[in-house]
């Protein structure tokens, strides 16, 4: 089965499952697996960014600059905390981004990946907690709406759904850890 990330074919097979599995994990756990948000999100940012910037690919390429992605965004998020911040924070709005504008415009613009990516890092770096809950829940969502959208009809709704879902309780985590603090 052909994956699609952000509304998008990305020319790479990628299972639904696989595509439900990190959206999940995303969806409620973005902001405590900081690192996993981070590898997922340059991962897939890899996945739909070869075709764009490279043209028609081997499907081997596209998995190898995805997985390169994945695993320097990872890295970076484990040794390099506050690069891994505006990196990670730019990928998620990229792809957020791509996907918001499939949703509404049927296509993204040509400034698309970088607008967006440039809200989703200075969002993240200024408000981190908060933003990381937001773009991770929503990434998340992105990621099971791909996984089940051909079973439904109801994508948007589902999508904001989801991303609603996913940012209560991250942020339900996120206040009760401050108060066992005090």
């Amino acid at each position: 089965m052909m994956g699609m990330v952000a509304g998008m074919p990305m020319g790479a097979p990628l299972p639904w499952v696989v595509l439900l599995v990190a959206g999940l994990a995303l969806l409620v756990a973005g902001r405590r697996l900081f690192w996993l948000f981070v590898g997922l999100a340059g991962f897939f940012v890899g996945l739909q960014t070869t075709p764009l910037l490279l043209g028609p690919q081997p499907l081997w390429l596209i998995w190898i600059v995805g997985l390169a992605f994945g695993v320097i965004g990872a890295l970076l998020a484990l040794f390099f905390q506050q690069l891994a911040i505006a990196v990670g924070g730019f990928m998620a709005g990229s792809a957020i981004a791509v996907q918001l504008a499939y949703l509404v415009w049927g296509h993204p613009g040509g400034w698309t990946i970088l607008i967006g990516g440039i809200i989703g890092a200075v969002g993240l770096f200024l408000l981190f907690d908060w933003a990381l809950i937001v773009l991770s829940a929503m990434a998340g969502a992105s990621l099971i709406v791909q996984a089940v959208a051909h079973r439904i009809a109801a994508g948007p709704f589902l999508f904001l759904l989801l991303a609603g879902v996913g940012i209560a309780v991250q942020a339900g985590w996120l206040l009760a850890g401050r108060r066992r603090k005090e």
